[in-house]
């Protein structure tokens, strides 16, 4: 079973066109979301705009540290995901990214390609059992609403719709190639779930891996050209206490 290509058994009732077909549309239709996301949102006006307004007021950083940033940002941000305080959630957040990226790129040479390699499906069954564990874990019990505030891990809101998109997906695909794979009821829910992961990027949280790479580059330098404070506002005037700061985040 986990050395099975799944894909190569279901070309018997669909022609490998089609899935391939079906892969290059789901890629375009990120690609258009994750645009349409930007433009929406204005996240990509707000990133340029508060860029020039800080490189005008910045102080000069010469390229070896510009390089030293950029490193920092790969391995501590984007990599190791820095940016979340808690380890639980940081931990989940890997399993999660790691896991669907294996995920995917096995996916995509197993729907492309011939070969019977053993490797690209564990390495598909490896990637979607490391999205269940660090997904599942999130769901029901690290998200804030449920660990901190005490809410049901079934209430659903729009924020939650590509985490639990990503879980249908990926369980049900797990489920179909466990169940011997073909193009049954299993087959077609997994396609419905995998359409609605990649097909709602303007609504969900899926176009914020492309964008975050890119602000918190912008962090790291604008705390390095000096138009960034580490230090809360003066103590006789708690109203601005922490105005230089970042918002809290709720971990």
């Amino acid at each position: 079973m986990f050395a099975a290509n799944p894909f190569a058994e279901l070309s018997a009732s669909i022609p490998p066109v089609v899935m391939q077909a079906y892969v290059v549309l789901m890629i375009v239709l990120v690609a258009a979301g994750t645009v349409l996301d930007i433009v929406h949102k204005g996240s990509a006006r707000y990133f340029f705009d508060n860029w020039r307004r800080s490189g005008s007021k910045a102080q000069q950083v010469d390229g070896g540290e510009l390089l030293s940033i950029a490193v920092q940002t790969a391995v501590v941000d984007v990599l190791a995901s820095g940016e979340f305080c808690n380890a639980r959630r940081r931990v989940a957040h890997l399993l999660t990214m790691y896991g669907f990226l294996l995920y995917v790129v096995a996916t995509v040479v197993m729907v492309f390609s011939d070969s019977t390699a053993p490797i690209w499906p564990q390495l598909w069954w490896l990637g979607g059992l490391m999205v269940l564990v660090g997904g599942y874990w999130f769901w029901f019990f690290i998200r804030v609403d449920v660990a901190a505030e005490g809410y049901s891990p079934f209430r659903l809101m729009r924020a939650d719709l590509f985490i639990l998109s990503l879980l249908a997906s990926v369980t049900l695909g797990l489920v179909w190639s466990a169940a011997g794979g073909g193009a049954g009821v299993l087959f077609g829910l997994y396609i419905i779930a995998t359409t609605v992961l990649f097909g709602s990027v303007p609504w969900s949280k899926f176009a914020h891996m492309f964008f975050k790479p890119a602000a918190a580059f912008e962090k790291r330098l604008s705390y390095a050209n000096g138009t960034r404070s580490n230090l809360p506002g003066p103590a006789d005037k708690p109203e601005t206490f922490g105005s230089a700061r970042e918002q809290p985040r709720h971990y």
